[in-house]
């Protein structure tokens, strides 16, 4: 009987990104992150019972443990994958690299915003916004390129913040040419963008108020919003050693 420890593949299929976290037996996890569409075009194929990842890209025998969580988890799914829902794995996955076992979790992705009060180590409860991305990445990435800013440098600015009321990602942009065109500085609308993020779901956090919040998403990164989480609420904004793969870390510790 072979009782030799699995590779796991763990898989977190975003709208924006896919992240990969494998761990070959008791070696350290690697990690990964690409395009979704990259990575539906070249690290596997359709096949009738699902997207037929190709293990051999990583290294990986074709027994290797695959488990998906994530936006595309079920519109397109890894074939032989075990399928968990992202919130679950995003809360196991906190509370894996933090050690924490009571906190507010938020999470910012591509195209969607959670948010999710946790008790003992699991969701109490949840609020999720997925009708609309200007809470979420996507609105970044479309008004950093308004602004002809990269997403770190856009990440910078939370102080001054200019007034924006544009609430849907489309017309936001159009809002941010108009007040270019009237002069206002690039550092203050990037102030503006940053703190619109946070007024997209702080009514509901508001309702809760948080004790710790634990910022985990690609948006994570963005290092004004974590401030303005921090001087709303006054308290320290807890964000994990790897954030934007948070849910795949989960699925390794599930």
């Amino acid at each position: 009987m072979n009782d030799e420890p699995k590779t796991i593949i763990a898989i977190d299929l975003g709208s924006r990104a896919v992240k990969i976290a494998i761990v070959k037996g008791e070696e350290p996890f690697e990690l990964f992150a690409y395009d979704t569409a990259l990575f539906y075009s070249e690290f596997g194929e359709p096949a009738t019972d699902g997207f037929r990842l190709d293990m051999s890209r990583f290294g990986v025998s074709d027994d290797a443990i695959v488990r998906a969580t994530g936006y595309g988890r079920n519109a397109l799914n890894i074939a032989d994958a075990e399928v968990a829902p992202e919130i679950q794995a995003h809360v196991a996955g906190a509370v894996f690299q933090t050690g924490l076992t009571d906190f507010t979790l938020v999470d910012l992705g591509g195209q969607d915003s959670k948010i999710v009060w946790v008790k003992d180590g699991t969701v109490d409860d949840f609020f999720m916004n997925d009708r609309c991305a200007a809470s979420a990445g996507r609105y970044l990435e479309n008004m950093a390129n308004v602004l002809r800013m990269s997403l770190d440098e856009l990440s910078r600015y939370w102080e001054n913040p200019e007034p924006l009321s544009a609430t849907c990602a489309v017309f936001g942009e159009s809002e941010l040419v108009a007040k270019l065109a009237k002069g206002v500085d690039r550092r203050r609308l990037a102030a503006g963008v940053n703190a619109q993020i946070l007024r997209r779901f702080a009514a509901k956090l508001d309702s809760n108020p948080p004790g710790k919040i634990v910022l985990v998403g690609g948006v994570a990164k963005n290092g004004a919003i974590a401030k303005l989480l921090a001087i709303r609420y006054d308290i320290p904004i807890i964000i994990p050693e790897h954030p934007q793969h948070n849910a795949c870390l989960g699925l390794i510790m599930h």
